[in-house]
């Protein structure tokens, strides 16, 4: 082989070399992009997980204070216990939920019949007003009213975040890798009706 033949396929090989750190280099950046994204998605998705909590975790002390003005109200009391149960249930799933409409969909529904049930509470306690004089009960209803609103906060940041991910795992080229290492698109919270601001729990 000539001189130039050996020079030129030493180029050659220095520049598929060249090409090739490059592109791992591209891949590599946007594989790591992508997981930082994702785990922006999950840390958020436990801010919302948490809220939750906190209301879930204040309904047996605001039933057992208002059983004592109102224990005719048992129709209602059943409601918001049985939805804390179902909501209860949807705590136990796994992040999978996030890849997956219909599990999503479920956690929603029961977040959201808690929150009816609850607000069906808070309009029947309107007719107890020795109730509204109770401290217990008040410190109950101005750390519900906090939680509320922090989980309409939650759910936006988390909306937010999710759609950061769904949106750089669409986009070209990314789409080929996301597709390559399994990233899926990610759930939103959707409104429901009257869900644009936090429940009102006024006494």
């Amino acid at each position: 082989m000539s001189k130039n033949a050996k020079r030129g396929c030493l180029i050659a090989a220095i520049v598929i070399i060249i090409v090739a750190v490059i592109i791992i280099a591209s891949i590599s950046g946007t594989y790591n992009k992508m997981i930082t994204y994702e785990e922006n998605v999950k840390e958020k998705w436990s801010q919302v997980e948490n809220v939750y909590q906190r209301r879930y975790d204040l309904i047996p002390n605001l039933v057992e204070t208002v059983k004592g003005y109102a224990e005719h109200e048992q129709e209602t009391f059943k409601a918001v216990t049985e939805a804390r149960a179902k909501a209860g249930g949807t705590f136990n799933i796994s992040e999978e939920v996030l890849n997956d409409p219909a599990m999503f969909q479920k956690f929603q529904q029961a977040q959201s019949s808690l929150g009816g049930a609850l607000q069906r509470l808070m309009v029947v306690m309107e007719r107890y007003p020795d109730l509204k004089a109770n401290q217990n009960f008040l410190s109950l209803q101005d750390q519900l009213e906090g939680t509320e609103n922090r989980i309409a906060v939650e759910r936006k940041r988390f909306n937010q975040a999710a759609r950061q991910f769904n949106t750089f795992i669409k986009k070209f080229p990314q789409v080929m890798l996301a597709n390559m290492f399994g990233f899926s698109e990610k759930q939103y919270f959707k409104s429901t009706e009257g869900a644009e601001e936090a429940p009102k729990v006024e006494f």
